[in-house]
């Protein structure tokens, strides 16, 4: 067709911002509908290491806090810098408070269904599709975008607040390929010898190429991205990989650099703590056969998305057998993809796009930590989503649309229903050994909730679910242990600790609980060398230094149980647990302007710490402040009325001064 046909098609494409407005309408009040109750959805997993462990997120400034996340044992953050300043971001405006994370998590997602939206409408609406598509692209585009937002796959991305590193990274993905669109669209039109608009196209390029700088250091999901672009050029824009690269030689170096902060990244994470990469414990054969069913998992789940999984476990596949059937549907939808891109090149782009954004974790280099994730559909989810949709508006024309609304609409529902899950962590893991019973992550996580919930006896026997499951699982040896403490077993909680620590020698945890079994078994000499030695480990650990100081207090060392009191309260100074017995050490010691000093100090930042109110009484009373010492036992029995010790001493003064009268 001639240049003004397809002009006149772009203008159908509803390109115009009454038809974008309506669309960005319906995507954001559906996203908003389906993930409105998420709000006061607790820190789950990895949030907790992320979040709440997480000394560089408590200040937002100087910026090289927050952009140096730790990085041991894999945590979700580390090597993730763009993701760890959110979070700070987030700390800075509610702390330890969830809603902010999850309305950040959830405008992250709705600015990704956006931008998909854009994307789709403006690449119909391009002449290689346009004749096709283009009168239809704005519903088209919605269609595809509204049940990528509403999918209830994309759940665990969303709701679950570390995961914003993948919904992050698909955001920026997205941006990056949009605005590569929205900076060429001269050069396409100019092709067709349309007249291009007035401005240049130069901006939407530089804002490319800085979206995927950022990106690069946001998750290891953005490294194909420079490929997808020049493929995405080579396939709605120049036409050839070679005119691509002639038109836009300087683009694509510059996209090529953006690789380098990428791979720094991921060599200073040391193998993601030693969870991904070569050095795992995990085989290369092993994994890629893990990832044959993992994948044709995931596409299941596009169509049936029941049961969803929050933790597949840590277990792979060793048996090519099992891996046969759906190795040979992937080398299908391989060599589709492969054949594609030479005859059918959009239909090929949409397969390089889904199986390149997975390569990173789903092909041979193994994540031995999570070897099965449904999160990692969330961005090629939309590759599928695409071609379903064009595909069957290609064979039933708009008949099809009341298709994707009802769809959008059962979607949107599914996603609602699923997002109770993540009501709690009780309710989350217990749906997740429901449907993986296997699991002995699962398993021990689901008896950290129960023990959170007071429920030791229940939590112990999952404990020894997961041990029978993996008999050298330390975790589940640990958290044994603190639920026999819990239910006064303190003597059987020992051999565990001592099980974990020879697993995991290093772990200022374990030793703090062993330690802390050991004073409440009587053996509170044997503890010390095990805090002393944690101490070594972690000079600044807080836990450790307190419960030494408790068992030196306990074992009569008065002198040292009051310097590692006063180092608790230097380096943690809410700490009041620690400045009472702090105060009270002092007093034993006989160091009586020390212990005033210390309640008095204590009583600034706990002023109704009846207890504190009543010893700095007993002080005051021993050193003729009389009128004091009344007003604080006055104050005492205020704030605990059936305090018998306090009423029997202010009444003794009360006594002393009405003899005293003339």
């Amino acid at each position: 067709m001639n240049p003004p046909d397809a002009t006149a098609t772009t203008d159908r494409a509803g390109l115009s911002r009454g038809g974008w407005r309506v669309g960005a309408a319906i995507i954001v009040l559906a996203g908003v509908l389906a993930y409105g109750r998420t709000f006061s959805a607790p820190f789950i997993f990895d949030d907790h290491a992320s979040i709440v462990d997480n000394p560089s997120i408590r200040h937002l400034w100087p910026l090289t806090g927050p952009l140096t996340p730790p990085h041991a044992d894999g945590v979700t953050v580390g090597g993730r810098p763009v993701v760890n300043l959110t979070l700070a971001v987030n700390y800075a405006l509610s702390g330890e408070a969830v809603w902010s994370y999850h309305a950040l998590n959830l405008l992250i997602h709705l600015g990704g269904g956006l931008v998909l939206f854009g994307l789709v409408r403006r690449t119909l609406a391009s002449p290689m599709l346009a004749k096709r598509f283009g009168a239809d692209a704005g519903v088209l585009a919605l269609a595809v975008a509204a049940l990528w937002t509403l999918h209830p796959l994309q759940t665990e991305s969303v709701t679950y607040v570390a995961q914003r590193a993948e919904s992050l990274a698909g955001c920026f993905f997205l941006l990056t390929l949009y605005a590569f669109a929205r900076g060429t669209r001269r050069d396409v039109l100019r092709e067709n010898q349309t007249a291009p608009p007035s401005g240049s196209g130069r901006g939407w390029l530089v804002l490319s190429a800085t979206v995927c700088a950022i990106g690069m250091a946001t998750k290891e999901v953005m490294a194909p991205a420079p490929l997808l672009v020049l493929l995405y050029d080579r396939t709605f824009v120049a036409g050839s990989l070679r005119g691509a690269w002639r038109q836009r030689r300087g683009f694509y170096l510059t996209l090529a650099v953006t690789w380098l902060p990428l791979g720094w990244l991921a060599l200073g994470t040391a193998g993601r703590g030693g969870t991904a990469g070569f050095d795992t414990p995990v085989s290369v054969w092993h994994y890629l056969l893990t990832q044959c069913g993992a994948i044709t998992r995931y596409l299941r789940l596009v169509f049936l998305p029941h049961p969803l999984v929050f933790d597949y476990g840590v277990d792979v596949v060793t048996s090519v057998s099992a891996a046969v059937l759906p190795g040979l549907l992937l080398l299908a939808l391989l060599g589709a993809t492969a054949v594609a891109l030479v005859r059918r090149p959009a239909w090929g782009f949409l397969g390089t796009f889904f199986f390149a954004i997975l390569a990173p974790s789903s092909s041979f280099v193994p994540v031995a930590s999570q070897p099965v994730a449904e999160h990692r559909m969330y961005l090629p989810l939309a590759a599928v989503l695409a071609g379903l949709v064009l595909g069957v508006h290609a064979w039933r024309g708009r008949r099809a649309l009341w298709l994707w609304a009802a769809s959008a609409l059962l979607c949107g529902a599914m996603t609602w229903q699923r997002n109770e899950t993540y009501r709690s962590e009780l309710a989350l893991w217990s749906d997740t050994v429901q449907r993986r019973p296997g699991n002995a992550r699962a398993q021990s996580n689901l008896g950290n909730a129960l023990l959170a919930a007071g429920q030791a006896s229940d939590a112990a026997a999952h404990y020894e679910e997961a041990l029978r499951l993996s008999p050298d699982y330390a975790d589940a040896e640990n958290n044994l242990g603190r639920a026999l403490v819990q239910l006064g077993r303190a003597p059987d909680a020992i051999p565990h600790y001592e099980a974990a620590l020879h697993a995991k020698p290093g772990s200022i945890e374990v030793l703090t609980n062993l330690g802390s079994a050991l004073v409440q078994g009587g053996r509170a000499r044997e503890a010390v060398p095990i805090y002393e030695r944690a101490l070594q480990l972690a000079p600044q650990a807080i836990g450790p230094r307190y419960n030494l100081a408790n068992a030196l207090f306990r074992l009569g060392d008065l002198a040292a149980a009051a310097a590692h009191y006063s180092e608790v309260v230097r380096l943690a100074p809410d700490h009041l647990d620690a400045r009472f017995n702090l105060a009270a050490t002092l007093l034993r010691l006989g160091r009586i302007p020390g212990a005033t000093a210390a309640y008095e100090d204590l009583l600034r930042r706990a002023p109704n710490d009846a207890a504190a109110h009543a010893e700095l009484a007993n002080i005051l009373a021993h050193t003729d402040r009389v009128a004091d010492a009344i007003a604080h036992y006055e104050t005492a029995l205020r704030l605990q009325p059936d305090f018998p010790a306090a009423r029997a001493e202010l009444d003794r003064l009360r006594a002393l001064r009405a003899d005293a009268k003339p």
